[in-house]
């Protein structure tokens, strides 16, 4: 039960902080940033709050399997954050902050069905519909390019987010993992010129840093790991759902962005699918023969659940 809590108490934390990761990836085009200024706050200042624990997680990396270093990293780096930040330019704060956490379970589920043969009932599938009729409800001739766009980053956070789950490595080593290689492409990016920057040390860039670097680098990155491990990358994956009600509203006041019809229609759709999901019972038999396969392969080096 103590391990439940902690998950739970973890996950709270992590989608107050997504609900931040919304807003400003929205908020980067008013801003003095460009995306790749805002990328090197978000992965360089982690790596420099958490160098004490490079030598730790170095030697812990011998044991990791490369498919689980190149899912985290791209899961949760620079790929996702510049796929975040293009469907963010292209929608709302609102959308962001509802279609990539709104989405993930369906990916997850998908799959953990593909990858470990875990078979979801038709109540679970019902309920995964009901999210992507949600998703379907935002869809218009303006908001469809960046729909899409965060469907994808949607689908790599769901990589993630199973990286996790599988991954060897503790909380603190895998936003190292993770941070680290981005950190040191977007540095490599701005400083030989090949991607614009306006970096300095103003309003926008202490805004960027304590949301992006500390809050998204360090507590989100943190608290999910510790919540996939505590509760499982379903329930936590559905969890993070949540975060979209508080991007929705405190999007308001702070960007201006009216509540439309079709987004209230999405929120509560999204919302319910997702709140729904894992209170579904599960196809009991098929998922026992699933779990005792994963175990197998576990005891072989192959990927754990």
């Amino acid at each position: 039960m103590t391990g439940v809590k902690t998950g739970l108490a973890a996950m709270a934390a992590t989608v107050v902080v997504w609900a931040g990761f919304a807003l400003s990836i929205r908020g980067i085009g008013a801003s003095s940033l460009t995306t790749m200024d805002a990328a090197l706050l978000r992965f360089t200042t982690p790596v420099v709050l958490l160098s004490p624990w490079i030598p730790r997680t170095l030697r812990s990396l011998s044991g990791e399997r490369p498919a689980v270093i190149a899912a985290l990293c791209a899961g949760a780096g620079l790929p996702y954050f510049a796929i975040s930040a293009l469907g963010g330019s292209l929608t709302t704060a609102a959308l962001v902050g509802l279609v990539i956490p709104g989405v993930v379970p369906v990916f997850v589920a998908l799959l953990s069905y593909k990858i470990w043969g875990l078979r979801i009932s038709k109540a679970q599938a019902a309920a995964l519909g009901v999210i992507l009729l949600g998703v379907a409800a935002s869809l218009s001739w303006r908001t469809g390019p960046g729909i899409v766009v965060l469907l994808i980053a949607g689908l790599i956070w769901s990589v993630y987010t199973l990286a996790l789950r599988a991954t060897r490595l503790d909380p603190v080593g895998a936003a190292l993992v993770l941070c680290a290689p981005s950190a040191l492409i977007t540095a490599s990016l701005i400083g030989s010129g090949l991607a614009p920057s306006h970096l300095s040390l103003d309003r926008d860039a202490l805004i960027y840093l304590v949301v992006q670097g500390i809050g998204v680098g360090v507590i989100a990155s943190i608290g999910y790991s510790i919540a996939i491990r505590r509760l499982g990358p379903r329930l936590a994956a559905c969890l993070g759902a949540l975060a979209p009600v508080l991007t929705t509203i405190t999007a308001v006041p702070l960007l201006g962005e009216p509540i439309t019809t079709a987004t209230l229609v999405s929120l509560v759709l999204i919302v319910g699918g997702v709140a729904l999901y894992p209170l579904l019972k599960t196809s009991t038999k098929e998922n026992s023969d699933a779990a005792q396969r994963r175990s197998v392969v576990g005891a072989h080096g192959g990927v754990r659940s």
